[in-house]
C-alpha cells in the first residue's frame, strides 16, 4: 500500500506544479460490473489547449488521477478486494463556457494492487482503462458535473488470458 501512495502522492505533485499542472477539480466515482463493486476518488488538471474550436463547442480536455477500491463478494481464500491507480488523459467535446451537455472518451493506464478478485483473474497487474462518458456541468461558474461512464479494464492482450472487467459508473466532480 506504502508503494501506491507514493505513485499517487508523487503524480498529484507532478500535476500540481506549475499553472500548466494546476489541480482543477475532484471527483467521486461508483459503479458496478462484471459482478464487482468499484468506488474511486480523482483530480483532475485541465488542458488549456482547444481543438476544433468552433462558434459554440471545442474538443477540450484534461488529466485524470484517481485512486480506487473494487469489491467482490469471494469464496473462502479468494481476493475480496483491489486498489487501483490510474492516469487518463480525458478528451471532452463540450461548449466554449465549459456548461451544459458534453461527452467524452479517454484510454490510460491503471495498476491494481492484485490480480485477482473473487474468481475473476487478471493476468498482469497493469491494465489500460478505457471510457466513453456523457455528462451535464452546471452551477455558478459551471463548478458541478454529473456523468454517467462505461469504462473497460483490460491488458490489451500484453499476456493471456486477458480477462477484462466492464463497469457502469456515475461519477460527481467540482470544479475549482
Amino acid at each position: 500500500m506504502k508503494k501506491w501512495m507514493s505513485v499517487v502522492v508523487t503524480a498529484c505533485s507532478a500535476l500540481s506544479s506549475g499553472t500548466a499542472g494546476a489541480i482543477d477539480g475532484v471527483a467521486v466515482e461508483l459503479g458496478r460490473g462484471d459482478g464487482t463493486d468499484m468506488a474511486r476518488i480523482a483530480v483532475q488538471s485541465d488542458w488549456q489547449k482547444r481543438w476544433f474550436q468552433g462558434t459554440n463547442w471545442h474538443l477540450g480536455g484534461y488529466w485524470d488521477l484517481g485512486l480506487g477500491q473494487w469489491h467482490r463478494d469471494a469464496a473462502a481464500g479468494q481476493n475480496e478486494n483491489i486498489t487501483e491507480v490510474g492516469l487518463t488523459p480525458v478528451f471532452r467535446l463540450q461548449q466554449n463556457d465549459k456548461r451544459g451537455a458534453y461527452a467524452e472518451a479517454g484510454i490510460g493506464l491503471h495498476l491494481l494492487s492484485r490480480t485477482s478478485i473473487g474468481d475473476k483473474r487478471f493476468s498482469t497487474a497493469f491494465q489500460f482503462g478505457d471510457h466513453v462518458g456523457v455528462g451535464y456541468r452546471f452551477g455558478a461558474k459551471g463548478a458541478y458535473d454529473v456523468s454517467y461512464r462505461y469504462q473497460h479494464l483490460s491488458n490489451a492482450g500484453i499476456k493471456q488470458p486477458n480477462n477484462g472487467i466492464n463497469f457502469n459508473q456515475i461519477r460527481l466532480q467540482y470544479h475549482f
